[in-house]
């Protein structure tokens, strides 16, 4: 099992990692108050990516530390009913600015190369009651709908589509919530 969960960990940073100069990304939140965004979020939808094949529920913990990171905490509920949990922190890719984050995970190959472990985590939109979130990587092939219920309505959803939509996302390929890739 530690071995599935260190496999895990690795193909999660493996497909959000790149450099962290791309000026043509999209559009950010701006600048996001930590301490409101930690706590638990549900992941709505996502594009198809290789290291969450087979999750059909996938959720995520947050909690603000002393030194301005946040302590991460990922699971993923498989189409077997196996639980997957990742630990990993977030943090600031320029001093200052929360809306563009590194995210490592605890592992080998994080220890061995913690310059190429680290993923894209943009906070591309997020609603003023920070209950709903839009997350993904500069280069758009990562995009994560998030909120603080495990369910969401129709409005929300179709807000959050078209916002990811005038960033550039293509939503036609999601996974949404208890289906799987």
């Amino acid at each position: 099992m530690r071995l599935l969960v260190a496999l895990f960990s690795v193909l999660l940073i493996s497909g959000c990692a790149g450099s962290g100069n791309d000026v043509d990304g999209p559009d950010t939140a701006g600048q996001v108050d930590l301490k409101r965004y930690q706590g638990a979020w549900y992941e709505q939808a996502r594009l198809p990516m290789f290291f969450q094949h087979n999750c059909v529920r996938s959720e995520a913990n947050y909690r603000l530390q002393d030194d301005g990171r946040m302590a991460v905490t990922n699971r993923c509920e498989t189409t077997d009913g196996e639980w997957k949990q990742a630990q990993g922190e977030a943090f600031p890719q320029q001093e200052g600015r929360t809306d563009k984050l590194w995210v490592r995970f605890d592992n080998w190959f994080s220890k061995l190369f913690p310059g190429l472990t680290k993923g894209h985590y943009w906070i591309l939109y997020l609603a003023d009651d920070y209950s709903v979130a839009l997350v993904g990587s500069p280069d758009r092939d990562n995009l994560w709908l998030l909120s603080r219920d495990k369910e969401i309505d129709a409005a929300t959803r179709d807000r959050l589509l078209d916002e990811a939509r005038k960033r550039g996302y293509d939503t036609s390929e999601l996974i949404w919530r208890g289906e799987s890739s």
